[in-house]
């Protein structure tokens, strides 16, 4: 538990991306009107979650409105209101909302964590600011995996930057490496002897595929609900 508690405060004070740096302090200083009265975060987000997650879920990164400012990850933004609202239905969450990180919002052994932690411009960070950043997601997985059963990768992006993440963490990723796909299900022998790991792929939870469809709650509940079996987890 400290372990993890002290690598969310090495993330939190991450510099390394010169223009994620900026983008996010920048957002943090102008606002959005409507949140002009708040103070935003402005710095990394680390993930969010219990130290003995079963089941992690793994975005692209933080929004410049949501977690940028909320300093919580998928939090005060339509991404997190669809995510959250998914884990309190098939009951991993404690509520259906997260709209700021003293909300009460608890989730019952599911972690959320992104490759990229820093708030990137337009939504796109780099290949290069990935990498950068992937030790953060490894270190992550490496304190998670005496109990981790099972990851959710929303999106391609997410998906390219875990797994070799998991490949370093000490599971057996096969090659070719599997495409992204949503539904994609994938079981990742442990190296040495180490337990297992389902690995699942999901459409990511932004505006453009929630509002069109591409995503529909029904879709991502049905994700979620095979994804927490495995890791024992769910009603």
């Amino acid at each position: 538990m400290d372990a993890l508690a002290d690598l969310d405060r090495r993330i939190a004070g991450c510099r390394a991306c010169p223009r994620l740096v900026d983008w996010r302090e920048e957002v943090a200083r102008t606002r959005r009107a409507a949140f002009a009265d708040q103070t935003y975060w402005g710095r990394p987000v680390p993930g969010f979650g219990p130290p003995d997650a079963r089941l992690l879920i793994v975005g692209l990164a933080p929004a410049a409105h949501g977690g940028n400012r909320t300093g919580r990850m998928f939090t005060g933004d339509r991404s997190g209101d669809v995510l959250y609202q998914a884990l309190y239905d098939v009951g991993l969450a404690s509520q259906p909302t997260s709209v700021a990180a003293d909300d009460g919002l608890e989730l019952s052994g599911v972690r959320v964590t992104a490759p990229v932690h820093c708030a990137p411009p337009a939504n796109k960070p780099t290949p290069r600011e990935r990498e950068t950043c992937r030790p953060w997601l490894l270190q992550e997985l490496r304190l998670l995996r005496p109990t981790l059963r099972a990851v959710v990768v929303l999106g391609a992006f997410g998906w390219q930057a875990t797994l070799p993440a998991l490949a370093e963490a000490g599971w057996n990723v096969p090659r070719p490496r599997p495409a992204f796909a949503h539904g994609t299900r994938v079981k990742l022998e442990g190296l040495d002897g180490g337990d297992g790991l389902h690995l699942f792929g999901c459409f990511h939870v932004s505006r453009r595929n929630t509002f069109t469809g591409r995503l529909t709650p029904a879709m991502l509940r049905e994700v979620l609900g095979t994804a927490a079996e495995p890791a024992g987890l769910g009603k």
